[in-house]
């Protein structure tokens, strides 16, 4: 197997895991929570087949689904975020030869592009997930605050891991 696949797997099952045993079980001010397993799929590379970035988005939240008790609540997030990963890539990156092989990082897109690169995906997943379990709209504003707390939560824990994996 290519070293990258391996080191892919090794990430799934790190984040799956860590979301599972202990980001479930943190919860700042009572509303902020850290959704890190998303980091999969934002460090996935831009060039992946469509299909397989669906099928890898809805693995992932499938398996945290298993793990958490959140029946298909994941699942569908992180199919819906798998979709709109590349437009939202492509948003803050140039359409470039150079990019197409590119995974996601501060690395390969600079501190500013990836954070809101990172930032963007992070909104929407937390946006979906609370509109998504919280289906009434009676609490609008605290749905709001609790997307927007896990929104920060889960973008600046992203950005310490990515600022730690990066090589100068």
């Amino acid at each position: 197997m290519n070293k990258s696949v391996i080191s892919y797997i090794f990430l799934f099952v790190i984040l799956v895991l860590l979301q599972a045993l202990l980001m479930n079980h943190i919860v700042l001010f009572n509303s902020a929570v850290c959704f890190i397993f998303i980091y999969f799929l934002v460090k996935l590379p831009v060039n992946l087949a469509p299909n397989l970035v669906l099928t890898l988005g809805f693995l992932l939240g499938l398996s945290v689904d298993m793990l958490s008790d959140t029946p298909g609540l994941n699942a569908l997030c992180c199919t819906v975020l798998a979709s709109l990963k590349r437009p939202v890539f492509f948003a803050y990156e140039q359409h470039d030869d150079q990019k197409r092989n590119m995974a996601p990082g501060i690395g390969t897109m600079g501190i500013l592009n990836f954070c809101k690169y990172a930032f963007s995906i992070s909104a929407i997943y937390c946006l979906l997930a609370f509109f998504v379990e919280f289906i009434e709209f009676t609490d609008i504003l605290g749905i709001l605050i609790k997307a927007g707390a896990s929104t920060l939560f889960t973008f600046l824990t992203m950005l310490a891991i990515d600022s730690l994996v990066y090589k100068n």
